[in-house]
């Protein structure tokens, strides 16, 4: 406790410093007026005097920063993609970090596969090389990636060497409307979860794979799940307020033993951290919550996270930094877990302010983009995930509301489900093609 209030008191002392050269090198400038107005504002004692030290400090600093960004690119993702992927959103150190990444504006639908109902769920394999559909019938699809792409363009794959069909599966075994999906993190294995009160493991190495080989059967309709990853444990979120942990092997099922710390509305969104200290819950309670990953107590509660509204979705970034969530009133914020503020808010979707749905924000595969699909227009709002400023809009083609949109982790490539029996894949070609 004691080394916690010494590191915190250090914090304090090393901000207060900063400020005043900040105040000093405003006044060294000639900008008197704000100088005057930060001064009062952090009632500065004694007052600053000119100084043009800042600009000193920062040039120092930025010579030692590349050794730094070094380091990062190497310690950072575990991805076999890493290299193109970059170390990943990191607001801490970063001046104007330069994006490499292909706008979301400029992908192009590859694919479209359609179910006999409503399509409400998606999900990538960890190696982005295949995709699940889910739909209001019940029904599931795993689609080839690669086979999706020689489709859509068959010029560019030489002879007849286009494999085949996209669809490689198709699952029976819900008996109603597939809400979630997701793909085990290390081996073939598809997990979905449904109105029916049952979450289920398909082993899809199985070219005859029709049934799941193992059911887990709940209390209330499935929501949302998430794969710890290691993909032995899987949390689970329902109607029901209290969250769920599976043990994927043994079916068996843990709860938080503090019911002060439950969310007091139904669960919309579950996300496991990448180094699995921490998963974080979204509630129709209008609440976020972060709970520690071993012991399954909440160790953090952001109430009113969106004003009140349901929060729709949460998803860590790569270094487990930032949360990204969405909100029924349209807006999207980055969290910085470690002082529980609000960073950035991400503006300008949902033209009539409020949504009838849950929409999902996400990043794109280097984190340099949000997206978000705005259910008014059924466009693709995009935004720089540093500084928010916001990006063409994509038609995303539906004639319904976007139901889920998840993007791939290692490539330019989404996916967008929809209220009009349709998946769509979308993708960026690169020019040199």
């Amino acid at each position: 406790m004691k080394d916690s209030e010494v590191e915190s008191k250090n914090i304090i002392k090393n901000r207060e410093l900063l400020y005043r050269h900040m105040i000093s090198q405003l006044f060294y400038d000639g900008h008197q007026a704000i100088a005057v107005q930060l001064s009062n504002l952090i009632q500065s004692e004694p007052p600053c005097p000119p100084s043009d030290r800042l600009l000193h400090l920062m040039l120092i600093g930025m010579a030692h920063e590349p050794d730094r960004s070094k380091k990062e690119n190497n310690h950072g993702s575990t991805f076999s993609a890493e290299n193109t992927l970059g170390p990943g959103l990191d607001l801490e150190f970063e001046t104007e970090a330069t994006v490499q990444a292909p706008e979301p504006a400029q992908y192009e639908t590859a694919y479209v596969t359609s179910h006999k109902g409503n399509c409400r769920a998606g999900a990538f394999s960890a190696d982005g090389q295949l995709i699940a559909t889910g739909s209001v019938d019940a029904s599931i699809k795993i689609l080839d990636v690669d086979r999706m792409l020689a489709k859509s363009a068959p010029e560019e794959v030489p002879g007849d060497q286009t494999g085949g069909h996209p669809v490689i599966r198709t699952l029976y075994d819900h008996l109603e409307e597939v809400t979630c999906l997701e793909f085990h993190p290390r081996e073939p294995i598809l997990v979905s979860g449904s109105r029916d009160f049952t979450v289920k493991l398909f082993d899809y190495s199985k070219a005859s794979v029709k049934k799941a080989f193992r059911t887990i059967t709940d209390a209330d309709q499935i929501r949302c799940l998430s794969f710890h990853p290691t993909g032995d444990f899987l949390v689970v979120g329902t109607n029901h307020p209290v969250i769920r942990l599976y043990d994927v092997n043994t079916s068996q099922c843990f709860v938080s033993s503090f019911p002060s710390h439950q969310h007091t509305g139904g669960i919309t969104s579950l996300k496991y951290c990448s180094d699995a200290k921490i998963f974080a819950s979204a509630s129709k309670d209008g609440s976020i919550k972060l709970w520690d990953g071993i012991s399954n107590k909440c160790i953090n509660t952001f109430t009113k996270a969106h004003d009140g509204n349901q929060v729709c979705s949460v998803t860590f970034t790569r270094n487990g930094k930032y949360l990204l969530s969405s909100g029924k009133d349209s807006l999207i914020k980055l969290w910085e877990l470690s002082t529980s503020r609000c960073l950035i808010a991400y503006t300008g979707a949902g033209t009539t302010g409020k949504q009838e749905h849950k929409a999902q924000a996400i990043f794109n595969h280097t984190e340099d983009y949000v997206m978000f699909p705005d259910e008014a227009t059924t466009s693709l709002c995009a935004w720089n995930s540093r500084n928010a400023s916001r990006k063409q809009l994509l038609s995303l083609g539906h004639n319904g509301p976007v139901r889920m949109i998840v993007h791939s982790p290692v490539s330019p490539a989404f996916l967008t489900c929809s209220d009009d029996f349709r998946a769509r894949f979308w993708y960026r070609r690169m020019p040199n093609h």
